[in-house]
């Protein structure tokens, strides 16, 4: 697995520079929980990376985002256990989540969103946002509603704690602060 190609190949898909950024936030929280679990960090993290490859085609059309991704990544030969992550994050599929990694990207995805909507309302700076205060602005339903806090509070399945789990993402997004402009 080849991050630099696949990114290349990411960026010939994914036009919007929000989502792009949002898929590398993934990729660093992966990474951090990978680092967390004893697990594979170039694994895992393509998978963060790598999620969302087909929005830009499915965006219309729910049901079939993850899974055409999915095809994509397995015409692109990545291994089958990321192929199945990267098919399930989508809740819509209810499809099980079988191992950690499955979890992993499940409860990452949205937890990224959180997060940077966190920044965007502390002067756009990661570096202002505090595990506390993500929490906080975790039991307010309106605020960033687009991230499924059902989804995010599936870390449990993983053995973290909502705090835990909020604590690495976050530290996780701001190792990569410049490259997400926050």
């Amino acid at each position: 697995m080849d991050r630099e190609k696949l990114f290349e190949e990411l960026k010939k898909n994914v036009k919007e520079e929000n989502l792009i950024k949002h898929m590398l936030a993934v990729e660093a929280i992966m990474q951090k929980l990978a680092e967390h679990f004893g697990e594979d960090v170039e694994k895992w993290g393509i998978a963060g990376l790598m999620h969302d490859i087909d929005l830009d085609k499915t965006r219309n059309m729910p049901k079939k985002h993850s899974l055409i991704g999915a095809e994509m990544l397995e015409k692109l030969g990545l291994p089958e256990d990321v192929v199945y992550a990267v098919k399930v994050h989508n809740p819509i599929h209810n499809l099980p989540r079988k191992t950690l990694l499955d979890k992993a990207l499940y409860a990452a995805d949205p937890m990224s969103g959180l997060i940077t909507a966190c920044a965007l309302v502390k002067g756009k700076k990661l570096a202002n946002v505090d595990t506390k205060f993500v929490l906080k602005r975790f039991k307010e339903k309106r605020f960033a509603k687009g991230a499924n806090r059902e989804q995010i509070t599936s870390c449990s399945e993983m053995g973290l704690t909502l705090e835990e789990f909020t604590d690495i993402s976050l530290n996780a997004m701001k190792n990569i602060s410049k490259e997400l402009g926050l």
